[in-house]
C-alpha cells in the first residue's frame, strides 16, 4: 500500500493520537495504525486513509467490501454496535460508525481520512487497481479504435 507506516498508539493519550492523525494527512498515503485500547493487551489494527484515496478506491471498485467479513477481528463490533459518540484528539474528531466498523476522522468539520479494517483496505485498493487498469476512457478509447484501424490487417505484415 503505498507507504506503510507502522505507529502504536495508546489510548488516552490525546498527543500520540493528534499526531498520527497529522501524519497520516501529511503523508496522504494509507498509515497503517495499531491502537492498543487502555486496559487491554491486544492491539487493534487500522489503516487510516486519507479521504481522497479512498474515494478513488471507491469510484474504481465494483462493489462494496463483504460484510460479513467487515469487522470481525474487533471484539466490539462483534459484540454488537458501539455507540457512535465522537472522541476529539486535538484538532481531530473520530466519528466511529456504527454500521460497517469504520472509523472517520475530521478535522475543522472536513472528514480527511477513514480507519478501515487492513483487510477491507487491501481489498479496496486491489478492486480499484484492477478496475482501473481495464478502463479507457472515451477519448482513449476512440483514438486506440482509430490506431487500430490504420494497421495493416496480420497476414499483410
Amino acid at each position: 500500500m503505498g507507504i506503510e507506516i507502522n505507529a502504536v498508539v495508546s489510548y488516552p493519550i490525546n498527543d500520540e493520537v493528534e499526531r498520527v492523525l497529522g501524519l497520516a494527512e501529511a503523508v496522504g498515503e494509507p498509515v497503517t495504525v495499531t491502537f492498543v485500547w487502555e486496559g487491554s493487551d491486544k492491539g487493534e489494527r487500522s489503516v487510516l486513509v486519507p479521504a481522497a484515496t479512498l474515494a478513488l478506491w471507491e469510484h474504481w471498485a465494483p462493489t462494496v467490501y463483504p460484510a460479513s467479513d467487515a469487522g470481525e477481528e474487533h471484539g466490539a463490533a462483534a459484540e454488537g454496535p458501539e455507540l457512535a459518540h465522537p472522541v476529539a484528539y486535538g484538532a481531530f474528531t473520530l466519528f466511529r460508525r456504527r454500521a460497517g466498523g469504520r472509523t472517520a476522522v475530521a478535522r475543522d468539520g472536513v472528514v480527511v481520512a477513514e480507519l478501515l479494517n487492513p483487510d477491507e483496505a487491501h481489498w479496496l485498493q486491489e478492486k480499484a487497481r484492477n478496475v482501473r487498469q481495464g478502463f479507457m476512457d472515451p477519448k482513449q478509447k476512440a483514438a486506440f479504435e482509430e490506431f487500430l484501424a490504420r494497421q495493416a490487417p496480420v497476414g499483410e505484415q
